[in-house]
């Protein structure tokens, strides 16, 4: 934080500056829903889903826009890397992030699938929700977090930092901040419409701290073992087998199973 900022000659000033801020807004807003829903359902309102789905995706496109402000090839390059890779996981992500809401009966307040787990179960129990959260919703988190194998766009060994390559200082930090808070946020919120949602009343608490860590181990196990892939490899990958499994969880979810 402490660091100069530089701002790239022939660069957008504008919106260099602002990008960083309109990715930790975005999160920022996620983050406040979600412990709402979580600590109060019954303050949740009418589609906060899909305002949450619409959110998760600005933090990408402000990576995007800072990355083709910058003028710098190699940033413009991170950049339409990570324009492609939004465009490949955010329909099979959609998809199995709307599995809950076909098998509650088309509740799409969080508070109530919530509510709905319960007093019915976790939706994660279902045939469904199983292949949703277990396949679908886990490779997708990985690219949405921008975690290897799924690091395309800033692939450090390959163009360095990619979008953030002319990046330091405040506007650095806040896009490390918003990562990070990422990490945190997007899992939340597929523990909350997934997996009984985040209570902390009594043992409650330890259970849904586990969950946290559960999920957060799983993401660092893969980032750990695997390669990086190629964009070409994982658009094919996501609009390959994993939309044709969000579309078979769709059709479970529909049936009941």
């Amino acid at each position: 934080m402490g660091k100069e900022t530089i701002v790239p000659k022939g660069g957008s000033r504008m919106t260099f500056l602002f990008a960083p801020l309109l990715g930790l807004v975005a999160v920022t807003l996620v983050s406040t829903l979600i412990w709402i829903t979580n600590l109060w359902p019954q303050r949740s309102f009418l589609g906060d889903l899909i305002v949450i789905l619409y959110l998760l995706i600005i933090p990408s496109l402000a990576i995007i826009l800072g990355g083709a402000a910058s003028k710098n090839p190699l940033s413009s390059l991170g950049a339409s890397r990570e324009m492609k890779l939004v465009l490949a996981y955010e329909l099979p992500f959609i998809l199995a992030a709307f599995v809950p809401v076909i098998k509650s009966g088309g509740l799409i307040r969080i508070g109530e699938l919530v509510n709905y787990q319960v007093s019915n179960g976790a939706f994660l129990a279902s045939w469904s929700g199983a292949i949703a959260f277990g396949v679908i919703i886990l490779f997708c988190m990985q690219a949405k977090l921008a975690l290897v194998p799924f690091d395309i766009p800033e692939a450090e060994t390959e163009i360095m930092a990619g979008p953030l390559i002319e990046y330091s200082g405040v506007p650095l930090a806040i896009f490390k901040l918003t990562k990070m808070m990422m990490l945190f946020v997007v899992p939340t919120f597929i523990i909350t419409i997934f997996w009984g949602g985040m209570v902390f009343s009594g043992l409650s608490s330890l259970r849904s701290i586990l969950k946290y860590v559960a999920l957060l181990v799983l993401i660092i196990l893969i980032r750990n073992t695997s390669p990086r892939v190629r964009i070409d490899q994982a658009i094919r990958f996501f609009w390959g087998p994993v939309t044709v499994l969000a579309i078979v969880a769709v059709v479970l979810a529909f049936i009941g199973l």
